[in-house]
């Protein structure tokens, strides 16, 4: 077999972390003598055993003595939460580690790989990298670029309207769009939303697993955050519930209600977006899904700040007067416009997700 059957298999394996391993990396391992697979495991959860160590440890003493090892992800070579996988993995006696992406963490970056080198262990990095790079994008692009990787989801009508001049927007989508959500919701360590959408719809935002989560799994929810630069939010706001932890992006310098906040300089007289997107990457949030308005999705668009834009497209009609999808009022000419490039389309029940990158990201 090729090493992109196995590394697809560790892959596979490692979207079993999918909801749960935040703020590490999801990362699967396959340990492989011949063309058999011998072992294989995945990180479940941040603080338990990685992937390897997983693996390793269905195993007998030097039965992996002689093996390759497949790994989404560069070994840690570090000790962490847990100690160095590295070194077990040399202990353990790999004669060829097939990883598919170096650690994109600039304080361990290569350190991994080196010593597997220096313990005489062939190693190959690059095997279905694209693949390993887009399951962890949120986790990259913190180590990279010092912010999330933001998701913004978006529910419209066929002729783009997000909700009605009033403010009313509930449901456009239908069941089996809203529980689609619900997964991209459990994937994100934050749910971001404005103030108007709190003050129109009263929203939760919290994920709700009934019918579809992982059986056994215990639910993480994200941290809710609301950008409300003048401190607006009613005390009774069901985002302010226990179900989650709620934190209000704001320019107030204190709050004497008990509720938790990050102060951001002002830009304009708001919340600073590019203030805020690195002091939730410095809490080791990696994935930020956007829920708001087309205020504050306008906003983080012109200010480069969306990574991905999911569209909901429900068959109905809302009229002139209903609400667009972002508010653009910069925007006077065609050579102004924002691309989008579809990497998705597909039907959801009765409904329409489109997948969509801005050009500058």
């Amino acid at each position: 077999m090729s090493y992109e059957t196995f590394m697809a298999r560790a892959l596979h394996l490692a979207v079993r972390g999918l909801y749960t391993t935040a703020p590490n990396p999801r990362v699967g391992c396959v340990i492989v003598k011949g063309d058999n697979i011998i072992a294989e495991g995945w990180h479940q959860r941040a603080g338990q055993p990685h992937a390897e160590i997983n693996a390793l440890a269905q195993l007998e003493y030097q039965q992996a003595q002689g093996a390759d090892c497949y790994i989404t992800l560069e070994p840690c070579s570090h000790a962490g939460r847990t100690p160095p996988c590295v070194d077990a993995l040399i202990r353990a006696g790999i004669q060829r580690a097939i990883i598919a992406m170096q650690d994109p963490n600039p304080l361990v970056s290569g350190q991994g790989i080196d010593k597997l080198k220096s313990a005489g262990i062939e190693v190959i990095v690059g095997v279905l990298e694209q693949q390993a790079e887009t399951l962890n994008r949120g986790f990259c692009l913190r180590m990279r670029s010092g912010r999330p990787f933001v998701r913004s989801k978006i529910a419209m009508s066929i002729d783009g309207r997000t909700a009605m001049a009033s403010g009313e927007s509930q449901w456009i989508t239908g069941p089996e769009a809203r529980q689609d959500i619900q997964k991209m919701r459990a994937q994100s360590a934050a749910i971001l939303t404005g103030i108007e959408t709190v003050l129109f719809d009263d929203p939760q935002l919290t994920v709700r697993p009934e019918g579809w989560y992982p059986e056994g799994q215990t639910i993480r929810q994200p941290l809710r955050v609301v950008v409300d630069s003048d401190f607006k939010i009613p005390a009774d706001a069901k985002i302010l519930g226990s179900e989650a932890e709620t934190c209000i992006a704001t320019l107030t310098r204190a709050s004497d209600r008990g509720i938790n906040t990050i102060t951001t300089q002002a830009v304009e007289g708001r919340v600073d977006l590019h203030q805020l997107m690195k002091h939730l990457a410095k809490h080791e949030i990696n994935d930020v899904m956007v829920e708001a308005g087309p205020v504050l999705n306008g906003a983080l668009l012109q200010a480069g700040l969306i990574d991905e834009v999911v569209i909901y497209m429900a068959p109905k009609l809302m009229g002139d007067g209903a609400r667009g999808l972002f508010h653009l009022p910069e925007l006077h000419a065609m050579d102004q416009n924002i691309g989008l490039d579809i990497t998705d389309i597909r039907a959801v029940g009765n409904d329409w997700r489109i997948t969509a990158l801005p050009h500058y990201a």
